[in-house]
């Protein structure tokens, strides 16, 4: 290696001359001569004005008291001095909290209730339709046509579409009726699912021969 073609050298041209014959930076060989000592870290000194243990039990004991049980610890902290007590600072109170992992949302939440989300499955054709309409560009500008479109949702086979003019309800209800005839859907057959829009009915679905709001 370099440094040590430099220690070699050093006794007969110095250090600084052999670094620069051999393109070596001094730096770099003084701090191989000299390698950095580990030390031990100092160990924390515990402050004058720190709580003892039994004065920290007490402080948690206010925060987990009946009272403010729910507050945070600001809150307590101003409520205290109003009365003209004081345990610790703010910044304590969170510490003796943190120590216990109890730093949290300490005020009562709203808990919802789960509900599941409803869901239909068609296990067999004609068992449950979708529908929907899809505007569509005319040929001429500001001018559209309206595509109504029947879906059967287990084979995914169209059972009555039709274009119109306008968006209605009034078409949607004589396209669905025209399709269940031709396919000769029994009462009580089929459940039939829209999203919302301004020709769907306002429920999400109706079963079997839909009625419309």
């Amino acid at each position: 290696m370099m440094e040590q073609a430099v220690e070699e050298l050093t006794p007969i041209v110095g250090t600084r001359p052999a670094c620069a014959a051999l393109g070596v930076a001094p730096a770099t060989l003084y701090r191989r001569r000299r390698p950095p000592v580990a030390r031990e870290p100092k160990p924390r000194t515990q402050p004058a004005r720190a709580l003892t243990p039994e004065e920290r039990e007490a402080v948690h004991d206010v925060l987990t008291s009946e009272r403010f049980i729910d507050r945070s610890p600001a809150q307590v902290w101003a409520t205290m001095l109003d009365e003209g007590r004081y345990l610790c600072s703010e910044r304590t109170m969170y510490r003796v909290l943190d120590d216990r992992a109890e730093v949290r949302e300490r005020r009562d939440q709203l808990r919802h209730s789960t509900y599941s989300k409803p869901e239909l499955l068609a296990e067999q054709p004609n068992q449950l339709w979708s529908w929907d309409i899809t505007k569509l560009l005319g040929p001429a500008k500001w001018t559209y046509f309206y595509l109504y479109v029947i879906l059967d949702v287990f084979s995914r086979y169209v059972v009555g579409w039709t274009v119109q003019h306008r968006e209605s309800a009034r078409v949607a209800e004589q396209l669905i009726a025209q399709a269940m005839a031709q396919h000769r859907i029994a009462p009580g057959q089929l459940t039939i699912h829209a999203d919302r829009g301004s020709a769907m009915p306002r429920s999400r679905w109706r079963s079997c021969s839909p009625t419309w709001g």
